[in-house]
């Protein structure tokens, strides 16, 4: 009979849940060593390039690096505008969260909000040619950091390894931005 501890629980006692399999039952309950260092990896190298990244674009252009993403996503866009719900969405934003940040890319003139002319409701982030220039001049220092910060600290197979992992694990951007290369 398969005990607790062998179905995943703590102790050595019977499980009453418990039935014999052929394979090993999925991990429940704490994560491995190497589990552990692969999940505190991730978060960490995240928040820590994200700070560094942020910190470089606002010394060089005095813009945060998601209000480059609103940016760059606008200036991917036909006619430079997005309906603030698919500028949300694309920005991984909620939606009041992205109006405010509209707001100060507004204030900096980098974007201006239009009404949909069919729906009354919907309201559109649209970049000007202010924003363009902005990003434009931002976008080496972009690319020049993440290259610096990221890229370059890996061996081409591991960046191969990472980028596989984020399209099995659905995280890619489902291919639907082309790339942001030199």
């Amino acid at each position: 009979m398969t005990t607790f501890r062998e179905a995943g629980g703590r102790s050595g006692y019977p499980s009453p849940m418990a039935t014999q399999r052929s394979r090993p039952t999925p991990p429940t309950g704490d994560l491995d060593a190497t589990e552990m260092v692969a999940w505190g990896g991730l978060l960490r190298t995240h928040a820590a390039l994200v700070r560094a990244l942020d910190d470089e674009m606002q010394a060089a252009h005095g813009i945060s690096l998601t209000q480059y993403e609103v940016l760059l996503l606008l200036s991917r866009s036909e006619d430079g505008a997005l309906r603030m719900n698919e500028l949300a969405d694309g920005a991984l934003l909620s939606l009041s969260g992205l109006s405010r940040l509209v707001d100060r890319l507004v204030t900096l003139g980098l974007v201006e909000r239009a009404q949909c002319p069919t729906d009354r409701r919907g309201a559109f982030a649209v970049i000007t040619p202010t924003g363009r220039d902005r990003f434009a001049a931002a976008r080496p220092v972009h690319l020049d950091a993440v290259r610096r910060q990221f890229i370059d600290r890996l061996s081409p197979d591991a960046v191969s390894a990472l980028a596989a992992a984020w399209t099995t694990l659905g995280a890619s951007g489902g291919g639907e931005c082309e790339p942001e290369g030199d």
